[in-house]
C-alpha cells in the first residue's frame, strides 16, 4: 500500500463516489484510480466501496473505517509538510482565507493589509462561498481558516472561536417614513411595521437571515421579500434605486460611505450575531496563521486557538452504503 492509493481512496469520497471527478481533481486518469483501488481492496483483503456494476454507491461497513484511517495518515502527511514549511521556510507559504462577500468586503480588508506588512512573502487567497461551502474547504483542507456567521459553530471536526458580534439594520432612502426615525425611536420599531413596505435582504445561507425569518414567523407577521442577494453592496443598490427598503448586517453600513442612505439599528428585532473563524482539528498550524486569527481578534492568543482545537471533536465518519 502506498500514499498514492490513500489519495485515491480518499478523493473518491470527497467527490461523492464519483471516479471521473476524483480522477480530474488529481490530474490523473479515471481507469488509473479504478485500478490503483481495486490493488488496494485485494491487499487488504476486503472491499471499500459498494459497487453497482462499475459505479461505486458508497463505502462498506469496513469502507467507512479505512477512510477513518486514511484521513488520520492524510493529515498526518500534510502536518509534516507544514512542519518541514514552518521550520524550512518560516516566513514564506501560502494562507487560504475561505469567507463570505461580508467579510472579504468589510472585515478582513482592515486585517489583511498589516498581516502582508509583516508577512510579505505568505501568498493570500480568498475564497467566497456560502457558510456551508466554507466549512467544506476546512474540512477538506483546501482552505486554512473560514470566517462566517453560520454553520462554522455546529460543523464537527472544526473549532469555531468567536471574532466579533454584531446586530442588524435597516437601510432606507432619505425620502423614505422611516427616515424620519431618530436611532433611539427605530428601537421602537415593530415588525409589523417594517413589514409594511417591500424587503430587500440576504439570501437564507447569509448574514443571520435565519433569524431574520424566525423574528417574522415567530411574530406572525409575513413580509413582503422582494429581492435576496448575498451581497450586502447590492441590497444597498435596490434600496437606492426604491425596491424596498434594506435588511442588512451592520458591519456592511457605514454613514460616511453610505451617505445616500439612513441606517436604523433593529437588533431588537433580530437578535445579536456572532461571526466566528473556524480551524480544523487536529491540523498543524503555522505560525502565521496564528498571528491572523490574533489579528482577527485580540483574545484569539495561541493558547486561546489550541485549547479549542484540543477540545473539539473529529469529524463524523463518511456515510455508510445500505
Amino acid at each position: 500500500m502506498n500514499l498514492q492509493q490513500f489519495r485515491f481512496v480518499r478523493e473518491t469520497i470527497r467527490r461523492n463516489f464519483n471516479l471521473t471527478e476524483a480522477a480530474r481533481s488529481l490530474f490523473t486518469s479515471q481507469p488509473g484510480v479504478s485500478k490503483s483501488i481495486l490493488e488496494f481492496e485485494d491487499e487488504l483483503g476486503i472491499k471499500i466501496f459498494e459497487r453497482h456494476g462499475k459505479r461505486i454507491k458508497g463505502l462498506t461497513k469496513p469502507g467507512a473505517v479505512v477512510a477513518q484511517v486514511i484521513d488520520r495518515i492524510m493529515r498526518e502527511v500534510d502536518n509534516l509538510k507544514k512542519v518541514s514549511d514552518e521550520f524550512a521556510r518560516r516566513d514564506e507559504g501560502g494562507l487560504v482565507i475561505a469567507c463570505t462577500h461580508a467579510q472579504a468586503r468589510y472585515i478582513l480588508p482592515k486585517v489583511i493589509p498589516a498581516f502582508r506588512e509583516r508577512f510579505p512573502k505568505v501568498r493570500v487567497s480568498l475564497a467566497e462561498g456560502n457558510p456551508p461551502a466554507l466549512a467544506q474547504m476546512v474540512l477538506h483542507e483546501q482552505a486554512d481558516v473560514a470566517i462566517a456567521t453560520e454553520t462554522l459553530v455546529h460543523t464537527q471536526g472544526l473549532a469555531a472561536l468567536p471574532v466579533y458580534s454584531w446586530e442588524h439594520i435597516v437601510v432606507v432612502r432619505p425620502d423614505h417614513p422611516l427616515a424620519e426615525l431618530t436611532s433611539q425611536q427605530a428601537k421602537n420599531l415593530t415588525l409589523a411595521q417594517v413589514a409594511q413596505y417591500p424587503i430587500v435582504t440576504y439570501d437564507r445561507q447569509f448574514s443571520g437571515r435565519c433569524a431574520i425569518d424566525e423574528a417574522f414567523a415567530a411574530g406572525a407577521v409575513t413580509p413582503d421579500i422582494v429581492l435576496e442577494a448575498i451581497d450586502a453592496d447590492v441590497i444597498k443598490t435596490y434600496v437606492d434605486v426604491g425596491l424596498g427598503i434594506g435588511i442588512i448586517a451592520g458591519m456592511a453600513f457605514d454613514p460616511q460611505r453610505d451617505k445616500g442612505l439612513v441606517g436604523l439599528p433593529v437588533g431588537h428585532l433580530f437578535g445579536t450575531h456572532t461571526t466566528r473563524v473556524a480551524i480544523k482539528s487536529g491540523v498543524f498550524l503555522r505560525d502565521y496563521v496564528y498571528v491572523l486569527l490574533e489579528m482577527l481578534a485580540s483574545n484569539l492568543t495561541r493558547e486561546v486557538v489550541q485549547e479549542a482545537l484540543e477540545k473539539s471533536p473529529q469529524a463524523e465518519e463518511p456515510a455508510i452504503a445500505r
